[in-house]
Formats: structure tokens, C-alpha cells, sequence
């Protein structure tokens, strides 16, 4: 038996968050290497785009050590 794309993003979607990431993780790793460079410069625009949002103000920087809390509480909700 064959399963969609879609039932298996619906499978994983069900999975606990830290299974998701795991998951999301080896996905990544698994991608054709030609695939790297359009993913690193989607990453790169991201980047810029998150450094410009905080250059004018439009989002506001915390701690790291703070963010580290916020998701560690997330985590164990």
C-alpha cells in the first residue's frame, strides 16, 4: 500500500512536536544536495528579512536566555 503525500503529512502532523522536529530534521538532511544552495538562499532571505524587521522596530528582540525559557515552557505544556 501507497500512502499521499498528504496522509503522510497528516500522519506526522499527529505526532508529538518533538517527534515533528526529529522528523522535519531528517527530511531536510535527506534533500539533493543541488537542492542546498536554493535552500540556503531562502534561508539567507529569511534572515535578512527577520534583521530588517528588527532594524525598524517592527519586532522587538529578547534575551536569549529568556527565548530559551519561553520554548522550554511551550515544550512542556
Amino acid at each position: 500500500m501507497s500512502l499521499t503525500v498528504e496522509q503522510i503529512a497528516e500522519e506526522a502532523l499527529s505526532l508529538p512536536s518533538e517527534a515533528r522536529a526529529l522528523l522535519a530534521d531528517r527530511l531536510v538532511e535527506s534533500l539533493d544536495p543541488l537542492e542546498d544552495g536554493y535552500i540556503r538562499q531562502l534561508w539567507v532571505a529569511e534572515a535578512r528579512a527577520r534583521r530588517d524587521n528588527v532594524r525598524t522596530g517592527l519586532v522587538k528582540t529578547i534575551p536569549g536566555l529568556e527565548a530559551l525559557d519561553h520554548v522550554r515552557k511551550s515544550v512542556t505544556r
